[in-house]
């Protein structure tokens, strides 16, 4: 599998990266991180989740520009960016890697995607959906090694009795996504 890295600004939040494979398959995408200046160095691999799963296949990236891509990529970077305006968008059509997922994060994943556009879950109430009811630690875990940033929109599942966590980008970078979408951040 040939996976290309393609990095993208948006205005006010920073630099994001998505990871595509056969011109139409996302193995990850990294939101905007809120640095000012794109990336110049490709990595060989990417982080581990915390479960020790590569984010990306190594050793076979390639460093061609979007440009000379068909239009997936530069369609969903513009859907991206647009998510990032504060436009409802709609990423449930993007094909993603789930190869890596065990039965259980597959089904996380799907119940996820379903969760609409300014609306929350509790970690349960997603362990439910996705038919693995008392299994909201599991679901936390699956969310805090989510490689796909904004696409399985994690940001969109809260705490019982509170807003919960968000990984490395923090918990006021979710608040600002939840505030995005028109909710109120807890």
């Amino acid at each position: 599998m040939r996976v290309t890295r393609h990095a993208y600004a948006v205005d006010g939040w920073g630099v994001g990266e998505l990871w595509e494979a056969d011109d139409r398959l996302v193995v990850a995408h990294e939101g905007p991180s809120g640095a000012t200046a794109l990336v110049t160095t490709l990595p060989t691999t990417l982080p581990t989740t915390p479960g020790g799963a590569q984010s990306a296949p190594s050793g076979t990236l390639s460093r061609k520009s979007t440009r000379e891509r068909h239009d997936f990529v530069p369609e969903l970077i513009q859907r991206i960016d647009s998510f990032y305006r504060g436009e409802q968008v709609d990423f449930q059509d993007v094909e993603l890697d789930l190869e890596w997922c065990t039965p259980f994060q597959a089904d996380v994943a799907v119940a996820l995607r379903h969760v609409p556009w300014g609306e929350v879950v509790s970690y349960s109430e997603l362990a439910a959906l996705a038919g693995h009811p008392r299994a909201q630690r599991a679901v936390g875990t699956f969310c805090a090694g989510n490689r796909f940033s904004l696409l399985l929109p994690c940001h969109r599942v809260v705490g019982a009795t509170g807003i919960g966590s968000y990984g490395p980008s923090g918990v006021a970078h979710k608040r600002r996504l939840l505030r995005l979408e028109g909710h109120a951040a807890l």
